[in-house]
């Protein structure tokens, strides 16, 4: 093999540099022809212990490794940052941006051609996918894959969504604690992600979408066969991309980033896509803004899930998985041509789609919902733009005006929401501040606020929510997030009081205060931010530079690549 490679500056040198190079990774018994010229590729795995999501990649790595060894490449695995959305305080997403560096700087220092990522818990995909683009080597994703459904006394339950209801049923007398308890080992009973279409499911339907996976990528389970063989196809795969030199930035255009946002509202994808998309659009130089999102408003909702439907991923993937979904929507007209990992357009991946139950994957003529794409809402209260997702929403909340009943931050939101003298009713919009990219900081999973104790115990299961956070993919409700610009940056939010009247109209994208601007004038001269909650290291870097929830909340220094190549040896 004798064509040029970025990893001919490591490994083809026949000098002092060269002999180190080559001869302290013969330390792991690696032969002289594994340094012939042949593709170097990494393997960016963020398997960790300390993410059960992920735990399996550490098996896939070796399939990968097969195929890349059976198509003449050289498969070197490495690890990057792991992010396990269950175990990270105050929030994985603090740390996105953190994993995008490591996966970046990772890639540019090192002897690679092309790179495998593997991921799957909520942030890894996007932090890798965001870390690779940065730098534009040939890439490919080979998601962990949902766990198998969860079961609990001969009932299917899904993760995240039903942990809500079961912690509100508890909250009402409707449920024993014992029985939530039991509930546990019973939710999470094999390796992979959260088996409802939550966050790390979308971004792996959202992949397959872009055209950056193999097809079926997105919901083989996690220890299904057929995902090992994915993980072999795709080494092989990535050896083969590094010789046409087939890069993120010939398959991340914005075709593929409007397939992912008309994906994400034919899945019921969750709201997190909405700053993961904007964050990676940011990366390639696409200009995508949140009103691109309004494409998607008209979409049906195809896919009958958890927590917008009833079924989990396992159902969706025998029924037939994302081929069948981009086949609907290509079939409708809306799939727009595109370049895949493959080399060839998008349509590749529904050849030969066949839905197989068709009531988990609804054909465009009998959806589960009519326009149920997210919806962006904007308004004085939210200037630069906030969420909705329909498709969990109670549709009689999504017209409507109230009172406001407002907790200042997360800790007064716990500390009260439980009283039984609080003085709220069906009717008020329940508003959370300080929780967005600065103010918690990392923008954590707390728009769902609990329903106030009194009113769940009158049997009330939802109320229009504001925040400046987010929301788990898993949850559900009339939930308005990702209100910016935030609370802490001085957004409008910060100035709202208990009473004041808040109109919200999703069909008119409207997000309203209903205070005359003279005493907004007023609050605001009176307003100051949080202190900061810290004074070093990287959560201090991220408040410093973190954008605001329309931007991706990315740093405003990682927008952008450099694809510059590294000349400076260590020696």
């Amino acid at each position: 093999m004798t064509k040029d490679r970025r990893s001919k500056g490591w490994y083809g040198k026949l000098d002092r540099d060269g002999f180190i190079h080559r001869s302290w990774m013969k330390n792991q018994g690696f032969p002289d022809h594994a340094f012939d010229g042949r593709p170097v590729i990494g393997i960016c795995n963020t398997w960790s212990e300390l993410t059960p999501c992920n735990h399996g990649l550490r098996t896939l790595a070796e399939g990968v490794k097969r195929g890349v060894w059976e198509a003449g490449g050289f498969p070197v695995e490495f690890p990057a940052m792991s992010l396990g959305e269950t175990q990270m305080k105050p929030t994985a997403m603090l740390f996105r941006n953190l994993l995008a560096m490591d996966v970046e700087e990772s890639i540019r220092a090192n002897p690679l051609d092309g790179v495998v990522l593997l991921g799957g818990c909520d942030k890894t995909t996007p932090g890798q996918l965001m870390g690779a683009a940065s730098v534009d080597l040939p890439s490919i994703v080979v998601s962990s894959g949902p766990m198998l459904n969860g079961k609990f006394r001969g009932q299917d339950i899904g993760s995240g969504t039903d942990v809500w209801k079961f912690s509100e049923a508890v909250r009402a007398g409707e449920m024993t604690l014992q029985d939530f308890m039991a509930a546990e080992a019973g939710m999470s009973r094999s390796a992979g992600v959260c088996m409802t279409m939550g966050t790390a499911s979308t971004m792996a339907s959202l992949v397959e979408a872009m055209g950056m996976s193999l097809p079926t990528n997105a919901a083989l389970p996690a220890v299904d066969a057929r995902r090992m063989a994915l993980a072999h196809l795709t080494g092989r795969r990535i050896v083969e991309m590094v010789e046409e030199d087939l890069k993120p930035s010939d398959i991340l255009t914005r075709a593929a980033f409007e397939n992912a946002i008309l994906a994400n509202a034919a899945v019921g994808g969750s709201t997190n896509a909405v700053v993961h998309l904007l964050a990676l659009a940011g990366r390639v130089g696409i200009d995508l803004s949140l009103d691109d999102f309004e494409i998607g408003s008209d979409i049906p909702l195809l896919v009958n899930c958890m927590p917008s439907g009833k079924y989990l991923m396992e159902d969706f993937a025998y029924a037939g998985g994302m081929p069948v979904v981009l086949s609907e929507l290509r079939a409708a007209g809306h799939l727009r041509p595109a370049t895949t990992v493959l080399g060839g357009d998008i349509a590749a991946f529904t050849e030969g789609a066949e839905c197989y139950n068709a009531e988990v994957i609804r054909p465009f003529a009998d959806p589960v919902k009519p326009a149920a794409g997210l919806r962006v809402l904007r308004g004085n209260l939210a200037p630069d733009g906030a969420i909705v997702k329909p498709s969990a929403a109670t549709d009689a909340l999504l017209e409507h005006e109230g009172p406001a009943f407002v907790f200042e931050n997360i800790e007064d939101m716990k500390a009260n929401i439980d009283r039984d003298d609080l003085e709220v009713t069906a009717d008020t919009i329940l508003v959370l501040k300080g929780c967005g990219p600065k103010g918690y900081p990392g923008m954590p999973e707390v728009g769902n606020m609990p329903i106030p104790a009194r009113l769940i115990r009158q049997g009330l299961r939802d109320m229009i929510r504001v925040s400046d956070a987010r929301m788990s993919g898993t949850a559900f409700g009339t939930v308005i997030l990702h209100v910016a610009p935030e609370a802490q940056a001085g957004g409008p939010l910060a100035l709202v009081k208990t009473g004041d009247r808040i109109r919200v109209s999703a069909s008119r994208g409207v997000l309203e205060l209903l205070v005359d601007p003279a005493e907004l004038d007023a609050r605001r001269a009176a307003w100051a931010p949080d202190p900061p909650r810290y004074a070093r290291g990287y959560a201090k870097l991220y408040a410093d530079h973190v954008m605001q929830a329309d931007r991706g909340a990315d740093l405003d220094f990682l927008t952008g690549k450099d694809i510059r190549p590294v000349t400076r040896e260590s020696h």
